[in-house]
């Protein structure tokens, strides 16, 4: 039996109910209960009916993660749980519940960041991450670029995104070409029969001198191109319009981690969050990591959506570097910076 300790990690940021047992570096077992059907109607997320879905699941998704992990309640040395970024009400529902385990068996706690939490993930496919790395996170709420020195203790802000996040502008789109929600895995989809040159749309910030992001003006390019279509009676090439807007955000995104990278001095980039998932994203940073000489990690897809296991893994690692837990009375915070690992 391994010394390193058991944790057990709970993420309810948006609209999945993740819950995560870790050790060390090990993923034991995960389970996540999605109402993302729930809110694909909408065509976005419904705060108030994810929390309410994130309260009906928490009991039993927890209790499947410790059947698939073989362990009990009693085996875990600490609880994790994301404290924010989120939705306030969906976050409310987790912390309420990790405080509730955590007082329950008598151990320690920890609130972390869920974007620290998605860099930290990547150790559990493909161990310690390199000191120090980049990191460029995408996800329907962030477009950030990341220096990390270490995980658990000191994560910096190079870039960030100025309005719309990649993820919002893949729904966006998505919704604009008559796909579904979320709108990452229908655009890769179609991408896929489409051609990424059919449009030339534009690259925001693309070559600015700034480690930031720009997606709303591409986005609007793209309305305004199928608006045009429509209102001229002619049919909408959705595969085109697809795999031209995904390859200029991909363009993008892996020239910015790129310069990052070069100018930074670092030779390791790791790639999370939700459209880390994208089948254009991760081949075209494969291609350009490797002409510049760049390690790339990138997490299967299952864990660069939001899962348990990532907000575990961050508590293992803060759990190994000595941290001090939270208090009892951690709160919720939906705007925590990156630069604040735990709370």
């Amino acid at each position: 039996m391994s010394d390193e300790p058991l944790v057990l990690g709970i993420e309810t940021s948006c609209d999945e109910t993740g819950v995560g047992i870790v050790r060390g570096h090990t993923l034991l077992g995960d389970a996540i209960a999605s109402s993302v059907d729930e809110h694909a109607r909408f065509g976005g997320v419904v705060p108030e009916v994810a929390s309410r879905a994130h309260l009906e699941a928490m009991t039993p998704t927890v209790s499947r993660a410790l059947a698939k992990a073989g362990v009990a309640f009693e085996d875990v040395d600490a609880i994790a749980v994301t404290a924010g970024p989120g939705l306030a009400g969906a976050l409310l529902v987790g912390v309420a519940a990790a405080k509730a385990y955590a007082l329950a068996l008598g151990k320690p706690l920890y609130g972390v960041n869920h974007l620290a939490a998605h860099v930290a993930v990547d150790q559990l496919e493909h161990g310690p991450l390199p000191k120090p790395s980049v990191a460029l996170l995408v996800s329907g709420g962030h477009s950030s670029l990341l220096l990390v020195p270490d995980v658990a203790t000191d994560v910096r802000t190079l870039g960030s995104t100025v309005d719309d996040a990649a993820g919002e502008a893949f729904d966006k789109v998505a919704r604009v070409l008559g796909l579904g929600f979320p709108g990452g895995p229908h655009i890769d989809r179609a991408a896929r029969s489409g051609a990424p040159d059919a449009m030339a749309f534009p690259r925001g910030k693309y070559d600015d001198g700034t480690y930031d992001f720009s997606f709303s003006g591409l986005k609007t390019a793209v309305a305004r191109w199928v608006e045009a279509r429509e209102r001229a009676g002619e049919p909408v090439p959705v595969a085109d319009v697809a795999a031209s807007f995904q390859e200029a955000v991909v363009d993008v995104l892996t020239r910015k981690a790129l310069t990052v990278c070069r100018e930074n001095g670092v030779a390791d980039l790791l790639i999370g969050g939700g459209v880390a998932a994208n089948s254009r994203l991760r081949a075209m940073a494969q291609e350009r990591c490797a002409a510049a000489g760049v390690r790339l990690r990138v997490p299967r897809p299952a864990l660069c959506t939001d899962n348990g296991a990532m907000v575990a893994a961050l508590g293992a690692e803060l759990v190994a570097a000595g941290a001090f837990p939270s208090a009892l009375d951690v709160p919720a915070d939906s705007s925590l910076p990156i630069t604040t690992v735990t709370v």
